[in-house]
């Protein structure tokens, strides 16, 4: 495999709403490369980009894939990243190991939601960009309406370097406003601007002509005195623009019928920087973090962006490599866990393919199986240099569901499969609920968990159910109240003897439980106290409302009396239990729920619409502050109400909104609520 130098490598991420036709666009790219000798389809899911059975299954990417293919000399490394919002660790994982960006718009659609989402995590990275108007092919579609609404969604940055000739059904090809001629078909043929179009053409022409002058200082002036700029000097001016994130071309084609992918190609090589342009923030063995420059000849350090559970070669890591070089059968350190790994085979990845190579260079994108402890966010560097590159940021989950197994056989395998899945992606979590005993899976969403669970099918067979998760409900008392409880037995022989006064008051919420032990004079013999404590604790677990563990309560043992003989252990256990019931009955026990802290982030024309929803939902508004066209609305919120909350937001906002949520505290639920759960139970 020939190894480039770092100028001559592109790393781009594909970044765009849920079908936009960014996997369309790669499988045109390669066969204009020509990797692959046909055009694969996304409904038929042959593409090389889509080649999870899930993926084709729904038609959708799930999986960041990379896709490297040469071009004029140059090795671009694509990476497909999804456009479904509950696959944002992929994106987020694609931005971080790019040093640019094409944002693939639907000429027919224009801007969606997911076009303004992945637009602001390109601002985040600082990352350059080209836009790609696609499906130009597609019924509806038109490219001035839509580089009007990238320009007022997005600023005047959005500047068109080419222009469609015909549309839809008679979509033809793209003039260049940079080399002043027209290129027709999938073979791109040259020809002149026709005359149609002759006064978009000086119009656009002009304006770009500007964008690239006043990104060069000598150009301006060259400009601004009316002379004429040549090709070399507006592409010169044109490519600085773009690195330093002042303009973003609009290119325009349709992936579909491969028409415009070859000038795509072209303006990736010439506007986006390489690997070599962009430093990359690590934190050395000071703690302290500086800027470090990429380069071929220093020690290593590569950033690990994805795992993967492959079912033939176990799990596959991928990595980036900003400095030095990685060798097949070598030995690393994990600077974030500070241990050995082994480096066995490394491959390059082209979707599900794997190509052995012996060595990654600075600047590339490889992979490698079996690592023993490495995840997505850490550093590959060497032994002796141990340095740490700034990891993935990736969001919390917002969205959890109760896990069953299918069958017995799929209990036994289940936790392994689950720990595996959740190596895959960091935006999946799994943990145990003590309080109901579920076992919760919490991801960004509900189609996430919906894939989560038929990855497990598929991969690892194991067959589970996801449903709603049970609410940790608990009981407690509201008056203080003294009860008495003596369990006597006689059958022949030894009988049971235990007997035990309590006195049961309420503690403030969240103080938890308490015993205490009063006895005096030997009422009650020492050795007998621990047992009424542990039937008092194991009476606790179920209240007599709805069998909802009891809290915020103070149980004191003061009195009771033995029996010389029949007296034991297990009697003053079962007499501790019996009198806690008996108090719990008398003490005017309530239910209380979960109460949750919740911080909405909506843009300002949904806050109306959120605070009456919250309202429906029991909420308490907290406090609202708007800033630049956001509002971040704070509430408290019961827990029964927003197990959902994640699928809500998204319908109200059109997936403008986004939410974080964390426990405050438990209080009384109200009688009708109350009422209802008693009920059900």
């Amino acid at each position: 495999m020939e190894q480039f130098g770092m100028e001559n490598i592109r790393n781009l991420v594909l970044l765009s709403h849920n079908g936009a036709g960014k996997t369309s666009l790669t499988e045109a790219s390669l066969f204009s490369c020509k990797v692959i000798n046909r055009l694969g389809k996304v409904e038929d899911g042959t593409t090389t980009s889509d080649y999870d059975p899930i993926e084709a299954k729904h038609q959708i990417s799930i999986n960041l894939s990379v896709l490297p293919c040469q071009w004029q000399g140059t090795k671009i490394n694509f990476l497909d990243a999804p456009g479904y919002p509950d696959f944002v660790a992929e994106v987020k994982a694609g931005i971080r190991v790019s040093e640019g960006a094409v944002v693939v718009v639907c000429a027919a659609s224009g801007v969606e939601v997911g076009t303004e989402q992945v637009w602001a995590y390109s601002n985040e990275a600082n990352l350059p960009r080209l836009i790609f108007v696609n499906k130009m092919d597609r019924e509806n579609a038109d490219f001035y309406r839509t580089v009007e609404a990238l320009q007022a969604k997005f600023g005047a940055k959005c500047v068109p370097v080419q222009l469609p000739v015909g549309a839809q059904n008679d979509f033809q090809g793209v003039v260049d406003l940079l080399t002043m001629k027209s290129y027709t078909g999938s073979e791109a043929n040259e020809g002149e601007i026709p005359a149609s179009l002759q006064s978009q053409f000086e119009s656009f022409r002009g304006k770009l002509v500007e964008a690239a002058a006043e990104a060069d200082d000598n150009l301006l002036e060259k400009y601004l005195g009316g002379e004429e700029l040549s090709q070399e000097e507006l592409s010169n001016g044109l490519r600085k623009a773009v690195t330093s994130g002042k303009v973003a071309p609009v290119l325009v084609g349709s992936g579909l019928k491969n028409i415009g992918i070859g000038l795509l190609l072209d303006a990736i090589n010439r506007y986006l920087p390489s690997p070599k342009e962009r430093e990359i923030a690590v934190t050395g063995d000071s703690g302290k973090q500086e800027e470090i420059e990429p380069s071929k000849d220093a020690p290593l350090a590569a950033l690990v962006f994805k795992t993967t559970a492959d079912p033939y070669v176990g799990k596959l890591t991928y990595f980036r490599v900003y400095r030095g070089v990685i060798g097949s059968n070598s030995q690393v350190l994990n600077a974030n866990r500070g241990e050995t790994e082994r480096i066995g085979q490394l491959f390059t990845l082209r979707g599900k393919t794997q190509e052995s190579v012996a060595q990654v260079q600075a600047g590339d994108i490889g992979g490698v199986a079996k690592l023993a402890s490495t995840a997505p966010g850490d550093t590959l560097c060497s032994q002796d240099k141990a340095i740490k590159i700034a990891p993935i940021s990736f969001p919390k989950p917002i969205f959890s569901q109760a896990v069953y197994p299918k069958t017995k056989t799929d209990l036994d395998k289940m936790s392994a499969a689950l720990s595996r899945l959740t190596e895959e992606d960091p935006t999946l979590t799994i943990h145990r609920d003590s309080d109901t005993a579920e076992t919760l899976l919490s991801g960004l969403g509900e189609t996430q968990l919906a894939v989560a669970a038929e990855k497990m099918q598929q991969k690892f067979g194991v067959g589970i159910d996801l449903i709603t998760p049970k609410i940790p409900y608990k009981e407690t008392i509201t008056v203080s109240t003294q009860a008495e409880y003596k369990h006597k037995k006689q059958s022949g022989g030894h009988g049971q003897y235990g007997h035990v006064f309590l006195a049961l008051e309420p503690l403030p919420r969240g103080s938890g439980r308490e015993f205490v032990d009063k006895v005096v004079g030997g009422r009650i013999p020492r050795n007998y106290i621990p047992a009424v404590e542990k039937g008092v604790n194991e009476a606790v677990q179920e209240g007599i409302l709805a069998h909802y563990p009891v809290t915020d309560i103070r149980a004191t043992v003061y009195d009771g009396s033995f029996h010389p003989v029949d007296s034991s252990e297990i009697c003053f256990k079962i007499a501790g239990a019996g009198a806690l019931k008996k108090g719990l009955s008398q003490a005017q026990a309530i239910l209380l729920e979960p109460i949750m802290n919740i911080t909405v982030t909506v843009p300002e024309d949904y806050t109306g619409d959120i605070i009456a929803d919250l309202n429906t939902k029991r909420a308490q508004l907290q406090g609202m502050n708007p800033a630049n066209g956001i509002n971040i609305i704070q509430a408290q919120v019961p827990l029964a109400e927003i197990q959902r909350y994640a699928i809500d937001l998204k319908s109200i906002t059109q997936g403008r909104g986004s939410f974080t949520v964390g426990f405050s505290h438990y209080q009384e639920t109200p009688p009708v609520v109350t009422q209802k759960i008693i009920a059900e139970k």
